[in-house]
C-alpha cells in the first residue's frame, strides 16, 4: 500500500473537477479525500502503488472539458488504512495561484432536462450541473463554495441536496444547483421597475416581445435589450430609446439552423458559435435574412450572431417560435451594463417596456464576448463572458505581482502572476464615471478573488487617461511604469504568440500618445519587451478640433488635402464653406491641431473623400465602411506613395517617413472624376498593404527582424489582416496576429503586463515612476519634413 498527497492548480474549481476525481479514483479502487483550497485542489489517495500511477496519469490526462490544470505536485505520505474516498469541506487556506472559471453556457445534458417533460427541472431556468452555468459572475469569494456566491441565500431543498451528495450525480457538488421548489424565480416588471403580477412571465414576456414590445432580460452578466430582429418599427424604437444610431445590434438565434438562415459560416465559425464561450460571432450576412434593415444599417455585410447560453435564453427562444431577437447591452449608450436590479429598473425606465428580471444577484457585470474568424483562425473583438479570466501564459515571467491598467477606450486590466496573465472581462470606455467606477471596483474584485495584491503598476503613456489616474491613485510607494501605447500593442501579440525575442511591430491604430506628444497610430516599431525604435511612421498631418475629427471624417480630409497642396473645393465635403474656412485657420494657425500620424484617422480622411461619410455616429465607422466596399471587388493598382528617410533636425537613424500625399492627390482626382466609391476603396486597401511591405523589407534589408506582428484596432480589417499577412508571407515573413487578445484596446493590457515583466526582471526595482523604455525621437508637425 502506497499513500500520496496531491496538489493540483489551475481551473480545478467550479467545473466538476472534484466528482471527476471521486469518480476516478473509486473507479481504481482507491481511498482518501479531495477537497478545494483557495489555489486549487488537494487530494490525499491511497492503494496499491501501480493504481495510484494509473490515478496520476489519467488526473492530467483527460480532466472534465472545462478544468484547465496549470501544475501538479504530489509526495508520499503514510498510509492511513482509511475505507473509501470522500470529498470533505473546502479550506480557506491558500495552497498556491488561484484560477478562477468563466461562465460555460448550458451543456447538452441540461438542455435535455430542460425539454423533457417527465424531469422535475421541466422548463426552469436556472438549471445547472457541474459542467455548466454561472461562474465568475455570481462569485463573492474563493474558494468556489455555494456559501461564497450568490447562491447562498437559496437554501437546497432535500432533492437537490440529495444530487449535490452523490457522486454518481452530475450535480454533485455543482455549487449553483437549483430547482423550481428551492432556487431562482423568474419576475416581471413593468418599464417603471414596479412588479406585475404574472402566472408566467415568460409567456408574458415572450407575448409583448411578439407585440413589437421592447423587453429588459436579464442574463447572466448583465441586462439585455430585446425586440424581435424582424421588426423594423421596433428595432427603430430601440435604437431611439437606447440613443444608438448606427452601431450594428447583436442578434440571438434558437440554434444552428436558425444561425444559418441569417448568415453564412464555415466549420471553424459553427465551432465558434457553439462553443461553451457562446460569443457573438460576425457572419456573412445572407441576403433576404429574416432581419431589419435597422439591425446592422449602412450597408454593413455582417451580422453578429449569438446562440443561448443560459436555459432562460433557450426558454424564451422556444417562446417567441424561434424568431430571431435583437440582444444588446443594456444600458443607455456609452454606459455601462445594468446588472444590479434596482439600478437597472432606474437606468432601463425609458427604454424597456417591461423587464423580465430574477432574484439571483449578479455579483459582477459582465458583456458578451465578440469575435470573428479570419483566414480560419479566431480574431477577437471583444474578450468578455466566457474567455475571463482564463489565464494567458507570459513569454517572461513577473518577478512579483503585477496590475497593467489597460488604456482609455474598450479598457481591460491585467493582473499577472508569475507566468499568468489574468486580463479582465471588457470595461467600455472610461469617459463617463460610471464607467471608470465599474473599472476600479472590478480590478479590486479581481485582486480579492486571485489574491494578487501588487507591488508595480504599469500603465499607458498618456497623462490624461483615467487608467492613468487610477494609477495615481494608488499608494504612492507602488512603483509605476508607464508604458508608450503602441509598444504596448506590439507586445501584446508578441505574448500571445510567446514570443521573446525583436520584431517588427505594424501597429496601426486611431490614436495613441506618442514620446514626443503627437498622437500616433501609423507606427512600424522595432524592437521588443525591454524597448523598441520607432522604425517608420505616416507623415504627420493636424488633427483639426482634435478629437471632434474622429467623429467629422470631413475634418480629416480637408487636413490631408490641405498638407498634399489639393485644393478642398476640388471635390465635395458635404461640409459649408465657413466650416472649411474654419478649419484651414485652425490648420494654419496649429489652434487645437494636434499632429497625427494615424491611420485610423487617414481612413476616415479616404472614406469621405470618396463620398462616403462626412460624419460618423461611433468609432470607427467610415472606416469600417471603407472595409466593406472594397471586400468583393478585385484587387487594383496601388495609390502612389512616397518613403523617405527623415532629415534636417532630426536626430541620427530618424524614422522613416511614409508620405501619402501622392495618395491623397489621386484619391481627390479620381473621386472628382466620378469614379465608384468601392474602387476607391479596394486600392487604398492595396496601397496601404503595398507600404507595409514596402517598409518592412527595406528594415529587413537593414538586418531588421524577419518577424512581424500586427496589432492596433486597424487590424480589425479582416481585408487588411489577410492581404498584409499575405503580402509579407510571400516575401518570406513570419507574420503574427491576434489569436487570444484583440488587436484593438482591449489587448493593451496585456502588452502592458509583458513589458512591465520584461523590465522588472531585467532591472529590479526603480524610482516610483519609472521611464518609458524607448527612445526619444523627433517631432514633426504639418507642414514639417
Amino acid at each position: 500500500m502506497d499513500r500520496r498527497a496531491i496538489e493540483i492548480i489551475g481551473i480545478v474549481q467550479g467545473v466538476g473537477f472534484r466528482p471527476f476525481v471521486h469518480e476516478l479514483a473509486t473507479g481504481l479502487g482507491l481511498s482518501g479525500f479531495v477537497k478545494n483550497r483557495a489555489g486549487g485542489v488537494r487530494i490525499e489517495v491511497e492503494g496499491d502503488p501501480r493504481s495510484l500511477d494509473r490515478f496520476l496519469a489519467e488526473l492530467t490526462s483527460r480532466p472534465p472539458s472545462p478544468a484547465r490544470i496549470e501544475g501538479v505536485r504530489w509526495a508520499r505520505r503514510p498510509p492511513r488504512g482509511e475505507p473509501g474516498f470522500r470529498i470533505e469541506p473546502s479550506a480557506g487556506d491558500a495552497a498556491g495561484p488561484i484560477f478562477l472559471a468563466p461562465d460555460v453556457a448550458t451543456c447538452d445534458d441540461c438542455l435535455r432536462e430542460l425539454f423533457d417533460p417527465r424531469d422535475r427541472r421541466h422548463r426552469y431556468p436556472f438549471l445547472n450541473c457541474a459542467h455548466c452555468g454561472p461562474r465568475l459572475t455570481i462569485i463573492r469569494e474563493t474558494p468556489y463554495d455555494r456559501e461564497r456566491t450568490t447562491m447562498a441565500a437559496f437554501a437546497m431543498c432535500l432533492d437537490c441536496r440529495s444530487e449535490y451528495e452523490d457522486p454518481r450525480d452530475r450535480r454533485f457538488h455543482a455549487q449553483p444547483i437549483a430547482c423550481p421548489a428551492c432556487g431562482p424565480r423568474l419576475r416581471l416588471l413593468g418599464g417603471d421597475g414596479r412588479a406585475i403580477e404574472s402566472g408566467d412571465p415568460l409567456s408574458d414576456a415572450a407575448s409583448a416581445l411578439g407585440r413589437g414590445r421592447i423587453v429588459a432580460v436579464k442574463g447572466l452578466g448583465g441586462y439585455h435589450l430585446c425586440c424581435l430582429a424582424g421588426d423594423e418599427g421596433a428595432v427603430a424604437e430601440l435604437r431611439r430609446r437606447k440613443h444608438r444610431d448606427e452601431k450594428p445590434l447583436a442578434v440571438m438565434v434558437r440554434d444552428l439552423r436558425w444561425a444559418r438562415a441569417l448568415g453564412e459560416f464555415d466549420e471553424e465559425e459553427r465551432a465558434l458559435l457553439a462553443s461553451p464561450c457562446r460569443p457573438i460571432v460576425l457572419l456573412r450576412r445572407r441576403p433576404g435574412a429574416p432581419v431589419a434593415v435597422g439591425v446592422s444599417p449602412g450597408g454593413n455585410p455582417r451580422l453578429g450572431v449569438m446562440l443561448p447560453y443560459t436555459p432562460l435564453h433557450h426558454l424564451l427562444m422556444l417562446e417567441v417560435a424561434g424568431a430571431p431577437l435583437v440582444m444588446t447591452s443594456g444600458n443607455p449608450s456609452d454606459e455601462p451594463i445594468a446588472y444590479d436590479d434596482l439600478d437597472a429598473a432606474r437606468r432601463l425606465a425609458g427604454i424597456a417596456d417591461l423587464i423580465l428580471t430574477h432574484d439571483r444577484p449578479i455579483h459582477l457585470r459582465c458583456d458578451d464576448s465578440v469575435s470573428r474568424v479570419v483566414d480560419g483562425a479566431e480574431s477577437p473583438i471583444r474578450r468578455s463572458r466566457g474567455s475571463t479570466p482564463l489565464p494567458i501564459d507570459l513569454p517572461v515571467p513577473c518577478p512579483r505581482p503585477t496590475l497593467a491598467l489597460g488604456g482609455q477606450l474598450k479598457a481591460t486590466f491585467a493582473l499577472g502572476r508569475g507566468r499568468h496573465a489574468f486580463l479582465s472581462h471588457h470595461l467600455g470606455d472610461l469617459d463617463r464615471y460610471e464607467a471608470y467606477r465599474a473599472y476600479a471596483e472590478a480590478i479590486g474584485h479581481y485582486e480579492r478573488l486571485l489574491a494578487i495584491r501588487p507591488a508595480l503598476i504599469v500603465h499607458d503613456l498618456h497623462p490624461d487617461y483615467a487608467s492613468t489616474g487610477y494609477a495615481r491613485g494608488r499608494p504612492a510607494e507602488l512603483p509605476r511604469l508607464a508604458v508608450q501605447h503602441h509598444h504596448a500593442h506590439m507586445a501584446s501579440c508578441m505574448a500571445e504568440h510567446g514570443l521573446d525575442e525583436p520584431v517588427l511591430g505594424v501597429t496601426f491604430d486611431g490614436s495613441g500618445y506618442g514620446l514626443d506628444g503627437a498622437t500616433w497610430g501609423g507606427e512600424i516599431l522595432v524592437g521588443g519587451y525591454l524597448g523598441f525604435r520607432r522604425a517608420a511612421h505616416l507623415r504627420y498631418v493636424a488633427m483639426p478640433g482634435g478629437d471632434r475629427a474622429t467623429l467629422e471624417p470631413w475634418r480629416m480630409a480637408a487636413s490631408y488635402l490641405a498638407d498634399a497642396g489639393v485644393g478642398s473645393s476640388a471635390i465635395r465635403l458635404r461640409a459649408s464653406p465657413a466650416e472649411l474656412a474654419v478649419v484651414r485657420t485652425m490648420i494654419e494657425r496649429r489652434f487645437r491641431s494636434p499632429p497625427t500620424s494615424s491611420v485610423g484617422r487617414l481612413f476616415d480622411a479616404v472614406a469621405a473623400l470618396a463620398g462616403l461619410r462626412p460624419r460618423v455616429s461611433y468609432e470607427g465607422q467610415a472606416a469600417m465602411e471603407l472595409e466593406w466596399l472594397a471586400t468583393g471587388v478585385a484587387a487594383d493598382a496601388a495609390y502612389p506613395f512616397e518613403i523617405q528617410q527623415v532629415q534636417g533636425d532630426g536626430p541620427p537613424g530618424a524614422p522613416l517617413q511614409i508620405d501619402h500625399r501622392p495618395l491623397i492627390a489621386e484619391v481627390a482626382a479620381e473621386a472628382g472624376r466620378g469614379r465608384a466609391p468601392a474602387v476607391i476603396a479596394r486600392r487604398f486597401h492595396s496601397t496601404l498593404v503595398e507600404m507595409v511591405a514596402e517598409v518592412c523589407l527595406r528594415l529587413r534589408g537593414e538586418s531588421g527582424p524577419a518577424k512581424v506582428v500586427l496589432s492596433g484596432g486597424v487590424f480589425l480589417n479582416a481585408l487588411l489582416a489577410r492581404e498584409i499577412t499575405g503580402r509579407l508571407t510571400r516575401e518570406e515573413f513570419r507574420v503574427y496576429r491576434h489569436r487570444k487578445v484583440p488587436p484593438n484596446d482591449g489587448g493593451l493590457s496585456l502588452g502592458q503586463l509583458a513589458i512591465g515583466a520584461a523590465r522588472d526582471r531585467s532591472h529590479g526595482p526603480g524610482p516610483d515612476a519609472w521611464p518609458i523604455t524607448g527612445p526619444a525621437v523627433e517631432w514633426g508637425g504639418p507642414g514639417r519634413s
